[in-house]
């Protein structure tokens, strides 16, 4: 499922230079623009492109460029890239041979141990599931200290496609211990949460767990799989369980839709160490 693709892994490429990817990471602005004049109206052209999408709904056709050029008084080609910034950003999408329409709003996700099912419920989403494959694998080397076990035992590997609202926002591997979830299979996980079917089947609690966050771009399959282009952006999680008996129950790889998917995170100020008595 990894794909002969290799990943772009944009976590620090920030102080290397990001030319070298392309629009993909750069917001482009009209070859016409020149100062900081046309830098302005490009601009205010997107806001208008705003305005309007605002007053549609999810799923509305955003009007054709021959009708949205004149009407803001601008070439095709600048509305065109203006558009094209929207659909990077997620706000708009794009559909082959029907237009370009509303995209729903992205889905927010906090960082806790709470499941792909749970966070969708939590947002007014319906989540479901479609299994792609279900097989048992020995860990070797790699997956066992993920998994802390030995590279002989047995593990079973399931992927899915993970949907909110039907439609499709993440491509998941998970690697589960055999000796954790005896008699597991695909049908058990068609709809539910695994967490809900650890703590309903197997009677087990979750205490915490390990979960890494990067940048990345789409390989061929996720892109299929997903419905977006090639190397599109998106968001790479790793994340290692336990139970409350210090058992790794879990190692999960998912790569979620970047036009879909934002991070919530609530800051505080940080305690400033108390004063020495003098």
């Amino acid at each position: 499922m990894t794909g002969s693709v290799r990943r772009r892994r944009l976590t620090l490429v920030l102080l290397a230079g990001l030319d070298q990817y392309g629009p993909q990471v750069w917001k482009t602005l009209p070859e016409t623009s020149t100062g900081g004049e046309g830098v302005a109206k490009y601009h205010s052209i997107r806001d208008e492109i705003l305005d309007l999408v605002a007053e549609l709904s999810v799923g509305d056709a955003l009007p054709a460029e021959r009708t949205l050029a004149p009407r803001f008084g601008v070439s095709r080609m600048t509305l065109r890239r203006a558009v094209e910034e929207l659909v990077r950003e997620g706000r708009l999408v794009r559909r082959q041979g029907a237009g370009t329409f509303v995209a729903g709003p992205k889905i927010a996700q906090g960082l806790a141990v709470t499941s792909f099912s749970e966070d969708m419920r939590q947002r007014g989403a319906v989540p479901s599931s479609r299994t792609l494959a279900v097989d048992d694998v020995l860990a070797g080397a790699p997956l066992g200290r993920r998994l802390e076990i030995s590279p002989g035992e047995s593990v079973v590997r399931v992927i899915r496609l993970r949907l909110a609202d039907d439609a499709p926002m993440a491509v998941e591997t998970l690697h589960v211990p055999r000796g954790i979830a005896p008699g597991l299979d695909g049908r058990m996980l068609a709809d539910g949460s695994f967490y809900e079917l650890l703590h309903d089947v197997y009677g087990l609690e979750l205490s915490g767990g390990v979960q890494t966050i990067e940048a990345t771009v789409t390989d061929e399959t996720e892109s299929e799989l997903l419905g977006v282009p090639l190397h599109s952006p998106a968001f790479l999680f790793e994340r290692i369980s336990r139970d409350a008996a210090g058992r790794v129950v879990e190692f999960v790889r998912s790569v979620y839709r970047g036009d879909r998917y934002q991070f919530r995170v609530e800051l505080q100020p940080a305690r400033r160490p108390a004063r020495a008595a003098e």
